[in-house]
């Protein structure tokens, strides 16, 4: 099995010596950051597959290093805070943020949710059938795992492109909130509606030209999204 290595920042040093010690149980390489800035600094010098932030820490919050790390990667990231309120999670996730778990949180539910995004992002790196899914201007690539609208890349982060992929190979289907928070998170749907309208308006503003009016990712009132065919 592939050894992977988590990066934890929290810049309350129990916690991240809390989290390591169930992280190593399950078998993984851990690196600890107290502040956003440190977790940057560790990244540009180590092979990193998934990320804890905490939202509110000091030099650099998570919101920060989280924006700074989806301009170059798309290793998952998993957000913590102490907030609850949808608004914090709305935020966290429209920056790039795979997950969010809110604290006081049970560190096995912690554990599921790395392992799945986990296992999400290895996905990405194989190969699973048809090699490409043409759907007018957008085109997928499955073997490289890549998107292009109109010819041009466009990066998505591994939930985005789950989504993507979703509704892609099913162009034409309309696809309910739970329906879509279900398949691409491989959980049972739980005030799912937030989560998933941000990743989608994310990947509305990374492939159509005008958002507000979208060419290819649709809404349809009261049901759920699909791709145009």
């Amino acid at each position: 099995m592939a050894k992977f290595t988590v990066l934890v920042a929290d810049d309350d040093k129990e916690i991240r010596d809390g989290i390591e010690i169930y992280l190593k149980n399950e078998g993984y390489d851990v690196l600890k950051a107290a502040d956003g800035q440190e977790a940057l600094d560790l990244l540009r010098s180590n092979e990193v597959h998934l990320l804890i932030l905490d939202i509110m820490m000091p030099n650099m919050d998570g919101i920060a290093a989280t924006f700074k790390i989806r301009e170059a990667q798309n290793v998952p990231i998993i957000m913590l805070s102490a907030k609850a309120e949808d608004s914090d999670k709305i935020h966290g996730l429209s920056v790039g943020a795979d997950d969010y778990v809110t604290k006081p949180f049970h560190p096995l539910e912690l554990m599921a949710r790395v392992k799945s995004q986990l296992r999400r992002y290895v996905q990405l790196g194989t190969y699973d059938g048809q090699k490409k899914i043409e759907v007018d201007g957008l085109s997928l690539d499955e073997e490289a795992k890549e998107l292009t609208v109109d010819g041009n890349p466009v990066k998505l982060t591994p939930i985005e492109y789950k989504i993507t992929e979703l509704l892609m190979k099913n162009a034409g289907r309309v696809f309910s909130i739970n329906e879509i928070y279900e398949r691409v998170w491989n959980e049972e749907a739980y005030n799912a509606e937030n989560i998933v309208a941000v990743h989608i308006r994310k990947i509305r503003e990374k492939i159509e030209a005008d958002p507000k009016n979208p060419r290819y990712l649709k809404v349809v009132w009261g049901i759920g999204y699909k791709i145009e065919k």
